[in-house]
């Protein structure tokens, strides 16, 4: 048996970090469905921008559409929506057998919307009902104001997947939005049953102070944030609060691992799989990392429900002069600077693309 069945038979669900129309139409992410164990899956905007510009998949569907009107972001919705409209209903036996815990697949708004709460709101409403899937997250980042329109959205009813978390903090300004916007269902005598994950990203951590900390300290960051934010999780889930919420029928906010590929090539691969082990969490695992882990993973455990030595690993990065809140916001930042540049890259491709394929066609008529 490998390491992915382990995962996942520990009670964690694994979802792969990517889509593209080549591994559905060739039957790869069926086979990983099938053989590994890999139950969902995230999509976001630097994803998308490989997508699309690494393959032909496209190029009948942005040219039947070349010579319209619509805008590029409206027609690389309608193409992320056709794929994952078809990802998820490949998920919907995993969605119906879990209640709705698992077998989701998700798509981001707009990362030019993340400061703008308003917009969001009404994003994520227009592309969740353009999905027409029971288990499509709209992923919204956990700014400040992506708090407003976290809160916002499941009142509407509208899943959510919280991105761009990096910190308890962050984390926990998340679940509260969940919270609130829960209980304004209850208030208003709504079903509370609106599904949310909230994902925290892990490697970015240890890339970004690897130059800054003592060898003895490397790779352990990112872990150590983790496992702060886990016993967090639980501790709430376990809180009086939500219980009373799971009385009136709330689903929890499961908390999900993301950015758990290892990137200092002299760490192990399978790094932060093995030590992000933990059951009811999801896992979104880069193609790379979840072959590795499937081949020579070991699952030896699960992380520690009370932090285990995260206090004290957070504390030797404080005495090494890491300002841990400081670098958290930072983080966030550039990951949403990364995905607004990613976004406009995309556009811009699809853009080309879509213009070779109407001058293609054009010539083509002509020469009949």
């Amino acid at each position: 048996m490998n390491g992915a069945i382990n995962l996942h038979e520990m009670g964690q669900s694994l979802w792969l970090d990517n889509i593209s129309r080549t591994i559905l139409d060739d039957g790869t992410l069926a086979r990983y469905q099938r053989e590994l164990a890999i139950t969902g899956l995230t999509s976001n905007p630097t994803i998308y921008q490989h997508a699309l510009a690494g393959s032909a998949a496209y190029d009948d569907a942005i040219a039947a559409g070349a010579g319209g009107v619509q805008s590029s972001e409206a027609l690389f919705f309608g193409l992320a929506l056709d794929d994952l409209r078809r990802a998820a209903d490949l998920f919907r036996p995993d969605f119906d057998a879990t209640a709705g815990a698992d077998g989701w697949v998700s798509l981001e708004v707009s990362p030019l919307l993340a400061n703008d709460a308003a917009a969001t709101i009404r994003a994520a409403a227009e592309l969740h009902a353009l999905a027409e899937r029971p288990n499509l997250f709209v992923k919204i980042p956990g700014t400040a104001a992506g708090a407003l329109a976290i809160e916002e959205s499941i009142f509407a009813g509208v899943p959510v997947n919280v991105t761009l978390l990096f910190s308890c903090e962050q984390y926990q300004n998340a679940a509260e939005a969940y919270l609130r916007g829960v209980e304004r269902r209850i208030a208003a005598g709504r079903d509370p049953a609106v599904a949310s994950v909230a994902s925290l990203f892990v490697s970015r951590w240890d890339v970004a102070v690897a130059e800054q900390v003592p060898a003895e300290l490397r790779n352990r960051l990112g872990i150590a944030v983790a496992r702060r934010t886990y016993r967090a999780y639980r501790e709430l889930l376990a809180s009086p609060r939500w219980r009373h919420l799971t009385e009136a029928g709330a689903c929890p906010q499961r908390l999900l691992w993301a950015s758990t590929g290892t990137k200092d090539p002299e760490a192990s691969d399978v790094m932060y799989l093995q030590a992000l082990a933990a059951p009811n969490t999801i896992n979104t695992i880069p193609e790379k990392a979840l072959l590795a882990f499937a081949d020579h993973g070991v699952v030896s455990g699960s992380m520690p429900a009370d932090g285990g030595d995260a206090e004290k690993t957070l504390a030797a990065f404080s005495a090494a002069g890491i300002d841990l809140a400081a670098l958290a916001l930072r983080l966030q930042r550039e990951g949403a600077a990364s995905f607004s540049k990613s976004w406009g890259e995309l556009l811009a491709s699809l853009d080309v693309k879509r213009a070779a394929l109407k001058s293609g066609a054009a010539a083509r008529a002509a020469g009949r």
